[in-house]
């Protein structure tokens, strides 16, 4: 009869100290966060320049026959004034002008929550043919496939490129609001056709360019001469 033999336990690791665990997590927490501030610090220089030259572009692209632009704002009196520091001012006006330095439209930014995040656009209004003239996305992390067709579809684009933004006699609000409508049922150059499956997106532009617009309009048409004189 064979005899059995007991297998041999091998000795196990001592445990490792709470101690050197906190402050293992402790150095790489400490290391990871340095990494993130010093990345951050160095690139933001380079992403805020990148921002203000996609929106001096974007700008131009969103008033047909700008040449040169101006920079103002409004103060507390409801009257247009220069701007000295843009990075310092919330909010701002475009007001652009052609080779013969003659107004040809404003831009205007307009945010608005959209379905993942902050919406940010600019939109040129015309003040020659009371429309908006164009828009373009300036910040948007919708949806890729869905939302972002905001940016690329050209139906929805097109919706912008004389969308009508006239003033009633007394120049102090829109005669016909904007306001989005489904795709396919626009009958008015007020509306706004939205994009089929990204009714969000769609709606978020469609709300923050009724807003803008009924707000700065009229205002525009009160510094029109102002404006004109930049």
């Amino acid at each position: 009869m064979s005899k059995k033999v007991q297998p041999k336990i091998e000795e196990t690791e001592k445990p490792v100290s709470s101690v050197k665990m906190l402050f293992s997590m402790g150095t790489i927490g400490l290391l990871a966060g340095m990494l993130i501030v010093f990345t951050f610090t160095y690139t933001l220089p380079y992403i805020k320049a990148n921002e203000a030259a996609f929106l001096e572009k974007s700008i131009f692209d969103v008033v047909p026959g700008a040449f040169t632009k101006t920079v103002v704002t409004v103060d507390e009196n409801n009257k247009i004034i220069p701007v000295e520091k843009p990075e310092e001012t919330a909010f701002k006006l475009y007001p652009c002008y052609d080779e013969a330095d003659s107004l040809v439209g404003i831009a205007i930014e307009a945010r608005e929550q959209g379905f993942q995040d902050v919406i940010k656009i600019i939109y040129g209004y015309s003040p020659k043919n009371e429309a908006i003239v164009g828009m373009k996305v300036l910040q948007s992390t919708e949806t890729p496939g869905l939302g972002d067709k905001i940016e690329t579809d050209k139906d929805f684009i097109e919706n912008f490129v004389k969308l009508d933004a006239r003033l009633n006699e007394d120049r102090t609000k829109l005669i016909e609001p904007i306001k989005m409508v489904k795709a396919g049922e626009k009958t008015k150059p007020s509306e706004i056709s939205a994009i089929t499956g990204a009714t969000i997106s769609s709606k978020a532009i469609a709300k923050m360019m009724a807003r803008s617009a009924d707000l700065n309009v009229p205002l525009i048409y009160k510094n029109l001469k102002i404006l004109k004189k930049q």
